[in-house]
């Protein structure tokens, strides 16, 4: 049988390949060997310090404890943090051993004005002040998790930092459950205050724990995997009068309920509901004192939350063609202020390609999940206005229960395990060394 040249070149080419590839897979198995088992050295650590970040738990832009200590294990680890970023936030930078691009890591620190029912004997008895009243605070949204996990990752990349191609910049984030009224706060804050320059990120990583999930698993997607929200409040007034004499008044009562109603038709009847979810929500309304009087104003507050640029615009332009005609339609005056606005979290579809294997690669295939987009809103979306980002979610409910039957966020009885912690540390762990290394 004969060879010709060309043909003897591209068997010689091949098998070269072959054995490039292989070579690749074998240090890839063997690297993240290594950092598996640096994190699972970290794992008893880290869980402690996420038991001090639940029972010592902080509102919004008032994190002073929790940052304190955030700064502290950032010393021990020997970095230097920089403190009082948008006014309660920490951020440490970890120069690798070469040249390369940044990476910047995200956990969110706060808690929330709720009462812990869950037995543990590391439960918050934490008290804060929220809207002018004192007020029991725990994590019940997992913000404990997030934090000790970054501060897992910070150990475990410091410990091989002669060995990475570039920077990490690790940023822990107050107030993203929202700043106290007529006070900046959260991710917005720190963009504006350049938490991405000095250096320069190229791409930022986030996740949120999820207590209906089964520990060991991730959930992600590409494009918009949490919703804008704008937040509203409107203000009705009317003219007070007798409740037996309605006619000699304006019921700003009647008014809100025929706005309410209505508003109720925006999603239903002017959104496509088959490309985009969409909500309109009135959550609270406030007004009058007695059954016989009818008051001389009101006010609600409400939410809006879409998945669509185009959306939203409608959404808004709806809001306030129905506010103010009915109010005018009842002889009524009325206002709409915006309280709130976060941009749609949006995962950048060209860096999703790019690490979704290596998500993969780490928590096994099986434990990877794409998913829905969900109506619930997230400030990383700040981030990701700027730069590409990833954010994902991990499971945190304990392995061998039913995930559905777990306590949501928000709740006095929401509780994630702490095998958690792993799934965390391994996946930012590896995207960002993974990111690092293919983008030098």
């Amino acid at each position: 049988m004969k060879f010709s040249i060309q043909k003897f070149k591209i068997m010689i080419k091949k098998i070269y390949l072959f054995f490039l590839f292989t070579s690749f897979i074998s240090f890839s198995q063997k690297f993240d060997k290594k950092i598996s088992d640096l994190i699972s050295g970290y794992e008893n650590e880290v869980i402690e310090l996420r038991h001090w970040f639940h029972e010592n738990a902080e509102l919004s832009n008032r994190e002073f404890k929790t940052s304190e200590r955030i700064a502290d294990e950032l010393r021990k680890i020997g970095l230097e943090p920089q403190t009082g970023i948008a006014k309660t936030g920490v951020v440490a930078v970890l120069k690798g051993g070469k040249p390369g691009p940044v990476v910047a890591l995200r956990a969110d620190i706060d808690g929330l004005p709720v009462k812990e029912r869950a037995d543990l004997t590391w439960a918050s008895k934490m008290i804060g002040e929220y809207n002018g009243e004192e007020v029991p605070v725990m994590h019940a949204c997992g913000h404990d998790t997030h934090t000790a996990i970054l501060l897992g990752v910070a150990k475990v990349l410091y410990d091989i930092k002669d060995q990475i191609p570039g920077s990490i910049k690790f940023i822990f984030q107050p107030a993203e459950e929202g700043a106290p009224a007529g006070e900046e706060g959260g991710a917005e804050l720190m963009v504006k205050e350049g938490v991405l320059k000095n250096p320069d990120v190229d791409a930022i990583f986030g996740l949120h724990i999820w207590s209906q999930i089964s520990a060991g698993k991730v959930y992600v997607r590409p494009k918009g995997i949490m919703a804008a929200v704008n937040e509203f409040r409107i203000d009705i007034e009317g003219v007070q009068t007798h409740g037996s004499t309605p006619w000699t008044g304006v019921d700003p009562i009647v008014t809100a309920s025929q706005m309410i109603n209505s508003i109720q038709t925006i999603v239903s009847r002017s959104m496509p509901l088959t490309e985009a979810a969409a909500v309109v929500t009135i959550g609270s309304i406030h007004g009058g004192v007695r059954s016989n009087i009818i008051p001389e104003s009101l006010y609600m507050l409400g939410t809006i939350r879409t998945l669509d640029e185009n959306m939203k615009k409608t959404v808004l332009k709806r809001l306030e063609k129905i506010v103010y005609n009915i109010a005018e339609a009842n002889n009524a005056k009325a206002k709409i202020t915006y309280l709130v606005s976060y941009p749609i979290t949006y995962n950048d579809p060209e860096l999703y390609n790019q690490m979704l294997p290596s998500l993969k690669r780490i928590n096994g295939s099986e434990n990877v999940n794409s998913m829905n987009a969900i109506t619930g809103a997230e400030d990383f979306s700040f981030f990701q206005e700027k730069i590409p980002g990833i954010y994902f979610f991990i499971g945190g409910a304990k392995k061998g229960t039913d995930p559905s039957k777990a306590a949501p966020h928000h709740t006095p009885d929401f509780y994630v395990d702490d095998s958690a912690m792993l799934t965390g540390m391994k996946s930012m762990t590896t995207l960002t060394l993974d990111y690092l290394k293919n983008n030098k």
